[in-house]
């Protein structure tokens, strides 16, 4: 059991809200769902909130399943896990070769860590791991700014096992972090790396396409190969404290500064109201429930699972896009193949199925 560290002040440490600098780290929102990773050289995010999936391979390609789970270490309180299923092996991996899971934290909110001066902040990374594949791992930490990077190794013991891991991040004294919108931090739990990735641990430097040490294993060498992540903590500090519980609804707000997703719940739910600008296009205003960190790009799960509600008829939406943002609303503009009225009310919703998604993106 836990003991709560108690502070000069007689207060308990373990109270302190707002410490743990990663959003989303019991893994307890998903709007996206799960999703098959592929080989795309930039993030791919689905599952948890917040976590995507980066990877590059040049021989065999590595496919995955990646999804939130209940399997969780037990007695801390978690309900959730981020899993990763290989389905699709990578068996020799070729020297440009890497795949990562990974977390961006926003730079603005680092200006505290002080990175660039002789008041650098340690961080201390805390997080549960369950792995098929024992041995060594890595952690690389990478501040883009200013091109700086880190690796600190830790040992995967027992196969199929939770473990919880703790890594002290030295503060960089020479690195940079702007105070801007941008990717203030970058946590990547290696799963594989080849030849041209590797690098020497513990130490800031520049090269920040190294992202391993020789001694990474692969975890990726066999479709029975399972790799889960829970509780995961980073905090200013030299001692890990255990994990802030934050609420579903609190959560879930940080979550939509990146990214929202509408549907997904009923048939015809609404989403938003507008006007019909041609008998044919259409302007709708959605209200965003947060703050959005930039402008958002638009998915569907299909466009023709959207619709327009126009004078009785639901109509399927044939093309959508974001016109223009601000920080409180959606204008979204998009076309369907006839029957509207140019300058009447519409209402933007759903179609006939639960299985619409719209999906705002605006991660970093």
């Amino acid at each position: 059991m836990a003991v709560s560290r108690i502070d000069e002040a007689g207060l308990n440490v373990n109270q302190y809200g707002n410490r743990n600098l990663v959003i989303n780290g019991n893994m307890q929102v998903a709007q996206r769902g799960s999703f098959t990773i592929s080989t795309t050289g930039s993030p791919e995010y689905g599952g948890p909130d917040r976590f995507h999936v980066w990877t590059y391979t040049s021989t065999e390609q590595v496919v995955a399943n990646v999804s939130q789970d209940t399997d969780v270490p037990s007695g801390l309180g978690f309900s959730n896990s981020y899993k990763f299923d290989v389905t699709t092996a990578e068996s020799a991996v070729a020297s440009n070769e890497a795949l990562l899971i990974g977390h961006y934290i926003e730079a603005q909110n680092l200006q505290h860590l002080e990175y660039g001066t002789s008041s650098a902040k340690n961080l201390t990374l805390s997080f549960h791991i369950k792995s098929t594949k024992t041995g060594t791992y890595c952690l690389s930490v990478t501040a883009p700014d200013g091109s700086r990077n880190i690796i600190k190794e830790y040992t995967v013991s027992a196969s199929d096992t939770w473990e919880k891991k703790t890594i002290l991040i030295p503060g960089d004294t020479s690195g940079t972090i702007n105070n801007d919108n941008g990717q203030g931090l970058w946590l990547q739990w290696v799963l594989m790396a080849g030849t041209d990735r590797h690098k020497a641990a513990d130490s800031w430097s520049g090269t920040t396409s190294d992202i391993a040490t020789s001694n990474q294993v692969n975890a990726l060498d066999s479709t029975s190969n399972n790799i889960y992540l829970a509780g995961i903590q980073l905090e200013v500090g030299d001692t890990a404290t255990d994990f802030e519980h934050r609420t579903f609804a609190d959560e879930l707000q940080r979550c939509q500064r990146y990214c929202i997703v509408y549907g997904g719940v009923q048939a015809y739910d609404r989403i938003g109201v507008g006007h019909c600008t041609g008998t044919t296009t259409f302007s709708v205003v959605i209200t965003l429930p947060v703050e959005m960190r930039a402008g958002a790009s638009e998915s569907t799960s299909a466009d023709s699972d959207l619709a327009l509600y126009h004078q009785t008829t639901v109509t399927a939406i044939t093309a959508i896009s974001v016109n223009y943002m601000n920080p409180k609303t959606a204008t979204l503009t998009g076309t369907v193949a006839s029957g509207l009225t140019a300058g009447k009310f519409t209402q933007f919703l759903t179609n006939n199925t639960t299985n619409a998604r719209l999906t705002l993106d605006a991660e970093l």
